[in-house]
């Protein structure tokens, strides 16, 4: 059945805020910012695919569409595809969807926060965690429903995001896309330039960091390279950590001396040693984790941002291990916060993806080389994100919770040499910790009271967990870093990172407790 069928016998349209949240809405504005070198329109409706409300359709409007016609459209939905028509052809108040049949050739996606050549559209007003927080006084809440409760940019009724798998985005005549390529009308145009699932995803991840704006990408890797690549110039300098993911640490070591930028590598606590480097070089970023892999280090992120911007120095904080949740990197100062959404975000396992988040201008920089080199993320994979983000602060809760306990167990036991983890007193930056973090993550370090062979034996002896290079999900992860992540180096030359034989990476599920406090205990006494 044609599409163009239906709209003899759906009344008008009318456009709405959300019922239940409508007075935390603004009400419509006089014009739309476009930032960049996009210029100001009258009237949002005047943005072919662009709305930031939601639409009202009749009550009747599910039964007056037949079962058939439901099945044969796109994900995307029947609401979708009749109400972007409306808003494409809206030419007055005298305008009525059943004086124009609805042709499906002319549907274009409707996408809030498109991208627009390079650019971002953006309601004035709608930015970051602002237009929530009225009436979301929590991260959990923020995680279910940002980008998503208040009308997103896909029209439809169903609770869930759909997914647009789509690879191109079509335009109905040639003047449309002219529009489109002097900034006159928002489309993603190619699917690596942007989708309205991902959309979803980034306006969610930018509420819980309180960002102005974000970018998912497909792994954590492609958003850490693709962001030293876009903000320091052939010939820069930043300065780095001692630990860190080994693959960051290659890419710092190996591919950035190419374009000839340098390093200089400090210990996460020694502001001496920042300071030295801001001094004597002209550092244009510093680049850490917080916590730390595999120790959980902890920057002072307010101190260090404070130096480094009075230097001219960019911060970038990567928050895997904290989450939004357990730490809030750019409202301690820090201009980006990294992430691969893969762990905790993701937090099932099952999908990679990472995210870069922070002002509007530096992340369009950072989008700007990302549309160049490539590395999207797929729609279902944000989908699968934007599902599990909403049990993030369930879960989050719990790893926290095991996490802390079972590190104050394992510093306790005779088996164990030395544990990690900041929630310890004994952890070189507790204090640090204490006055950044709400919670001390879900992932513990340890070192185990033997060699190699006995550290795998009990590694072996574990039942829960699975040995697992990752971290951050619902099942508990384990793995032993000098075989899972060092194997290829030396016992000297993995000691020059701190890689001992017997160190163990313990990432704690969502299991109830006494099931891994007995678990662990039993592996220990095997040994």
């Amino acid at each position: 059945m044609a599409v163009s069928s239906f709209a003899r016998v759906i009344p008008s349209f009318e456009c709405r805020s959300d019922p239940d949240f409508s007075g935390c809405l603004p009400p419509p504005k006089a014009g739309v910012r476009f930032p960049g070198k996009a210029s100001s329109v009258s009237h949002p409706s005047q943005v072919h695919g662009l709305s930031s409300l939601i639409f009202r359709f009749p009550p009747n409007f599910v039964r007056q569409l037949s079962i058939k016609a439901r099945r044969n459209c796109s994900n995307i939905g029947v609401a979708q595809v009749v109400a972007a028509s409306w808003s494409n052809n809206h030419a007055g108040p005298d305008f009525t969807p059943a004086a124009n049949a609805v042709d499906s050739s002319a549907v274009a996606p409707l996408v809030e926060n498109a991208a627009f050549n390079d650019e971002t559209v953006q309601i004035e007003g709608f930015t970051g965690v602002n237009k929530y927080a009225s009436f979301l006084n929590s991260d959990g809440s923020v995680a279910i429903h940002a980008g998503e409760r208040l009308g997103r940019g896909i029209v439809t009724d169903a609770i869930t995001t759909p997914v647009v798998n789509t690879s191109a985005y079509f335009f109905n005549k040639t003047s449309d896309l002219i529009d489109f390529k002097e900034k006159r009308r928002a489309s993603f145009e190619y699917g690596r330039y942007g989708n309205p699932t991902t959309v979803v995803l980034e306006e969610k991840i930018s509420a819980l960091e309180g960002a102005e704006s974000t970018l998912v990408m497909a792994s954590g890797m492609c958003a850490s390279t693709v962001m030293l690549l876009a903000l320091v110039p052939a010939g820069g300098h930043i300065v780095t950590t001692t630990d860190c993911y080994r693959k960051t640490r290659i890419f710092i070591e190996t591919i950035l001396p190419k374009m000839g930028i340098t390093a200089t590598v400090i210990d996460p606590a020694d502001i001496g040693a920042l300071e030295l480097a801001l001094n004597q070089k002209k550092v244009n970023l510093f680049f850490t984790e917080s916590p730390t892999n595999p120790f959980l280090r902890c920057v002072d992120i307010e101190l260090v941002s404070k130096l480094c911007h009075e230097n001219g120095a960019l911060v970038c904080i990567d928050g895997t291990f904290a989450t939004p949740l357990n730490q809030k990197a750019l409202a301690l100062g820090a201009d980006l916060v990294l992430h691969s959404a893969t762990k905790f975000l993701g937090g099932h396992n099952d999908v990679l993806a990472g995210c870069i988040s922070g002002p509007l201008e530096l992340v369009s920089v950072v989008r700007n080389l990302h549309h160049i080199l490539g590395g999207a993320i797929n729609p279902n994979a944000a989908y699968l994100i934007i599902r599990g983000m909403k049990t993030l602060h369930l879960r989050v809760q719990q790893q926290n919770s095991t996490a802390l306990r079972m590190a104050e167990i394992l510093e306790a036991h005779p088996k164990v040499k030395h544990v990690y983890y900041p929630g310890l007193q004994s952890h070189p930056e507790y204090h640090i910790a204490k006055k950044q973090m709400t919670g001390f993550g879900g992932v513990v370090s340890f070192e185990v009271d033997g060699d190699l062979l006995t550290t795998a034996k009990f590694v072996d002896a574990l039942r829960i967990p699975y040995i697992a290079p990752s971290f951050g999900g619902c099942e508990s992860i384990v793995d032993q870093p000098a075989i899972m992540s060092y194997w290829d180096l030396s016992q000297s030359d993995r000691a020059k990172y701190g890689i001992m034989d017997n160190l163990v990476r313990f990432s704690f599920g969502v299991e109830d407790f006494e099931d891994v406090k007995a678990d662990v205990l039993q592996a220990l006494e095997s040994i």
